[in-house]
């Protein structure tokens, strides 16, 4: 008989995303454009830490953890959630599998888990992101304002403006108009309306 886990209270949870104008994010499986910059800040921001020691715990779906290439795992300063309501084994490079978002939370926020825990990464896929973003403890949702077309078959919910705000400067993402490959984009960080630090 396993022990009961302890709860110690909410972790940040972040959303991070790349979304062209008709906010696609996928296509089969797969990013729409290439944008090697972009993808760097991408990981980035998903294995920083503040805290020498911490980790952060990612919550990804399956089809896109499958699109991350073997050369850049295991990711470091990560643990790695898979959400799956069909596998049954756990991938290489992934610490668990949950069947749901409160599964992630709940193993995030107890023990032993939640002392080696930063921060949650959202990373998808859409249903999760909607789940997130309606969730207390989603504070943050890094955008990247990908401005052009691209024939896609996911699609990242609208944000609420009325909950969360877009922040004009946050420490550690670039401002104004990026560019690669003919392709502009920004960088942006909205902000849950009266969120406190966790």
């Amino acid at each position: 008989m396993s022990e009961a886990r302890e709860r110690n209270g909410p972790k940040p949870i972040k959303i991070i995303v790349a979304a062209g104008r008709n906010r696609g994010i996928g296509i089969k499986g797969n990013l729409p454009w290439n944008l090697p910059n972009e993808f760097k800040y991408f990981l980035d921001k998903i294995t920083s830490v503040s805290n020498p020691g911490k980790k952060n715990f990612i919550m990804v779906g399956r089809t896109s953890f499958e699109g991350f290439p073997d050369c850049l795992l295991p990711l470091p300063n990560a643990i790695v959630a898979i959400l799956s309501k069909t596998l049954r084994s756990t991938p290489k490079h992934a610490a668990y599998v949950c069947q749901d978002v409160q599964e992630v939370l709940d193993l995030a926020s107890s023990t032993p888990l939640s002392k080696d825990i930063e921060t949650i990464w959202a990373l998808g896929g859409v249903q999760s992101y909607m789940e997130v973003m309606h969730h207390p403890w989603c504070n943050q949702i890094f955008f990247t304002n990908v401005m052009a077309d691209f024939e896609c078959d996911t699609f990242f919910p609208a944000i609420d403006t009325g909950v969360f705000n877009l922040v004009e400067q946050f420490p550690g993402v670039p401002l104004g108009l990026q560019e690669e490959n003919g392709i502009k984009y920004e960088f942006q960080v909205y902000e849950r309306k009266g969120s406190i630090s966790m």
